[in-house]
């Protein structure tokens, strides 16, 4: 009696140590969940998601009594596992769309003038490929009336910088 008594405090002890490295366990990947929960929604930058995903999996493992150690492994390959797999799928669909503008193949082309170009005075338009353009002459003293074809040599923000075809 005295010894299945004294094995059963011990199994006791040990299985109450047990249930509070468990719980210590638990403990540690909730709090790590939420913490980088917390930081990717501070961030909005899909940069601890994974992660969270992976202390979610290690939480189950830990809830199924597996070791430490096995926790850590299904953290870390979870994680990296859903990093590698669905990072590139999700920043294709989070990105903001990148709206080329191609303003380079203008350089070289022709254009023709509908507004007179006169640096002096700060006016001047002319069409490219079917849009108007604010436009103005690559040296000051020079000036385009309407109709006119000129080369565009340069864009400084939304104008055409020109020159007259005859200098080409």
């Amino acid at each position: 009696f005295c010894l299945s008594r004294g094995l059963g405090d011990v199994y006791k002890r040990q299985t109450e140590r047990g249930r509070q490295t468990m719980e210590k366990e638990l403990i540690f990947w909730l709090v790590l969940m939420v913490v980088l929960l917390v930081i990717e929604l501070i961030t909005v930058g899909l940069t601890c998601i994974w992660f969270a995903g992976g202390a979610l999996a290690a939480v189950i493992v830990s809830v199924a009594g597996g070791p430490i150690w096995l926790q850590a492994v299904v953290f870390l390959a979870v994680s990296l596992l859903m990093l590698y797999f669905t990072r590139p799928w999700a920043m294709k669909y989070i990105q903001p769309k990148k709206v080329r503008t191609n303003y380079e193949e203008a350089l070289g082309k022709d254009v023709r003038v509908i507004e007179r170009v006169d640096n002096l005075k700060g006016t001047g338009k002319a069409m490219y490929n079917g849009m108007e353009w604010t436009a103005r002459s690559e040296k000051e003293e020079v000036t385009f009336e309407p109709e006119d074809s000129a080369e565009v040599t340069g864009i400084e923000g939304v104008k055409l910088i020109l020159r007259k075809k005859e200098e080409v």
